[in-house]
């Protein structure tokens, strides 16, 4: 029995998102020093249909303050790139739209909806150029991502309680290490 259950499991393909590592990160940051309350990864819009295949990477909602986050995350190490410059910045300014539209519809009750675009390498040139143009999209790249996981390793060292969260949970083991 349990092999047979063993081989159905690795013939199976999984029915919903993993949460990337990246997105992992951006949630430790909404959490710990946007002070959300509560963070969601891969939400789906309800209702299925081709609206329901578009997810949101993390929402992150602070009730104390009335904001919600709505974040986009690209992880590419080598660059963040699809097909070409034009075709990524396309990408990005939908993915922009899905955000804006989910959160007038779902996230109504909310003072302040921040949108952000989080992604560690980007080439600067054409692309930067045009998410200086979104004006309404935080972006969160390069330099600035870097400073912000810094801000995390700063709180990882000086913290030791378990967060529910695998990255800042690594970051704090790799800062309490000892010879």
């Amino acid at each position: 029995m349990v092999a047979f259950l063993f081989n159905y499991n690795i013939t199976r393909k999984p029915t919903f998102m993993l949460t990337d590592i990246g997105e992992f990160i951006v949630g430790a940051y909404l959490q710990l020093v946007e002070e959300c309350d509560f963070i969601d990864y891969n939400v789906r819009p309800p209702g299925g249909g081709l609206k329901g295949l578009s997810e949101l990477d993390v929402v992150g909602l602070n009730l104390h303050s009335s904001t919600a986050y709505l974040c986009e995350v690209t992880t590419h190490i080598r660059g963040l790139l699809y097909k070409n410059n034009q075709e990524t910045v396309n990408r990005i300014k939908k993915k922009h739209e899905r955000q804006k539209e989910y959160a007038s519809i779902h996230l109504t009750n909310f003072k302040k909806h921040k949108f952000m675009f989080w992604s560690p390498v980007v080439p600067v040139g054409y692309i930067t150029e045009h998410f200086d143009q979104m004006e309404s999209l935080e972006v969160i790249i390069n330099g600035e991502y870097k400073r912000r996981i810094e801000e995390l390793r700063v709180l990882a060292k000086n913290t030791t309680h378990d967060v529910n969260n695998p990255f800042f949970r690594t970051l704090q083991i790799m800062e309490h290490m000892r010879e």
